[in-house]
């Protein structure tokens, strides 16, 4: 696989080009503020103690706060961290909020501990941290193996760190710990209300399309249940280990139940297809749900799909985008599709500064506004520069991040 961090350096790169920005303000750019690493000893059950390593990168910080999520899992390197630190960069400032770009990670099987181990772990993790975040600083959110609970446990850390509640320091937490309503469908309804909008400012509706889901944990689940109710038809889904397709639609609530009752798709109603065929079946819209670089050079040329909404980070490879391109495919990018649960952080982090909680359809209705604002804001300029929806979202954001760097280091400007 392509290296993550590379790729992700590459697409500045490019952007920056047609920006015209300085060698200074590209070398301040592609690389993040801080990346710190942790040792985490985790007391065992068996009595030992396992040594985990812990990341965390901040990629920017010069339009509020960094903000990005937390995952768990072996893949975990430095390299992921800090590229994910600066999608969430792009992305905060493609929906304009004011935050910069953090991710972190834990490196370990997080589903092979035991629920004593892994509340140990999140909260040895959370111990390491506490210096490094804050709700003026770097504010964490749950990622891939990460919820509700775990945000509980570092939110409980940090109070403790600091001798008072503070809910802000941490989003995604639960509704009873100042969680915000509509957190948990955020991604997947902000996936499928970008897709709305593109086919709106192409006078079409979802009526009818025919919609393939690659990853079918929460951003898949909520993408495929939004974009049904839209009137989208959900012909096929896969999970790690395979995928279901029927050509007639899938009944996804039914899946759903069926997936978390036997913990995969594999079974369920319809045909079994490997997920690298999944990828490659004919519809009208593609949702690469799961980890970054599922569509490659490999695989680019043989996909049917044409529109791509990222409901991942970085599923697509810049080798891919290039051959997307050329075959016609729209690709609405991750920094743009699935900047839904960013947004709605956004909103949980507001309502615990205020103390003030707004109700779930002001969440939706606001959530609703920002991604159609956003969906609007990229396509102007993707239109108005005859430019790919990635070129676009890249352009607005990064232009964003760099003005805002600009005001307070005019030195990097290059024209100084």
């Amino acid at each position: 696989m392509d290296n993550v961090w590379q790729n992700a350096q590459r697409q500045l790169a490019n952007v920056a080009k047609e920006l015209e920005l300085s060698d200074d303000m590209l070398a301040y750019l592609s690389e993040p503020e801080a990346v710190h690493i942790y040792t985490v000893p985790v007391p065992m059950d068996d009595g030992t103690t396992k040594v985990l390593t812990g990341i965390r990168a901040q990629h920017s910080l010069a339009r509020g706060p960094a903000k990005g999520g937390l995952r768990f899992h072996p893949s975990v390197s430095v390299d992921e961290v800090k590229a994910l630190s600066m999608w969430m960069t792009w992305k905060c400032a493609v929906v304009d909020i004011p935050y910069g770009g953090g991710k972190g990670g834990l490196v370990v099987d997080y589903k092979a501990l035991s629920p004593h181990e892994q509340e140990r772990a999140t909260r040895a993790f959370a111990r390491r941290l506490l210096p490094h975040i804050g709700p003026d600083f770097d504010i964490p959110a749950p990622d891939v193996c990460t919820g509700a609970r775990e945000m509980a446990w570092i939110y409980h850390e940090y109070s403790n760190y600091v001798g008072h509640p503070e809910p802000a320091v941490i989003t995604g937490k639960p509704i009873e710990l100042g969680g915000s309503q509509g957190r948990a469908d955020a991604t997947g309804r902000g996936v499928a209300l970008v897709v709305q909008r593109y086919f709106e400012m192409h006078d079409e509706t979802l009526e009818r399309k025919r919609v393939v889901v690659q990853g079918f944990g929460n951003v898949g689940q909520w993408a495929a249940r939004v974009l049904s109710k839209m009137g989208a038809i959900i012909v096929g889904v896969s999970d790690s280990r395979g995928g279901i397709y029927a050509s007639e639609g899938i009944n996804v609530e039914a899946a759903i139940e069926y997936k978390e009752s036997e913990g995969k798709l594999i079974g369920f109603t319809g045909e079994e297809i490997p997920n690298d065929e999944l990828l490659e079946l004919e519809c009208d819209i593609l949702v690469p749900a799961a980890l970054e670089g599922a569509i490659s050079k490999d695989n680019a040329k043989r996909i049917k799909a044409g529109v791509i909404a990222e409901g991942a980070n970085g599923p697509t490879t810049p080798d891919a985008d290039a051959i997307l391109e050329k075959k016609g495919v729209v690709v609405l990018p991750d920094i743009l599709a699935n900047a839904g649960g960013v947004t709605v952080s956004y909103f949980e982090w507001v309502q615990n500064r205020q103390r003030m909680y707004w109700n779930l359809h002001d969440v939706h209705q606001r959530l609703r506004d920002m991604m159609r604002d956003a969906t609007d804001d990229v396509g102007k300029v993707a239109t108005e520069q005859e430019l790919s929806w990635r070129r676009a979202a890249y352009m607005l954001a990064v232009k964003r991040v760099a003005d805002a760097i600009k005001m307070t280091h005019p030195d990097l400007d290059g024209h100084g």
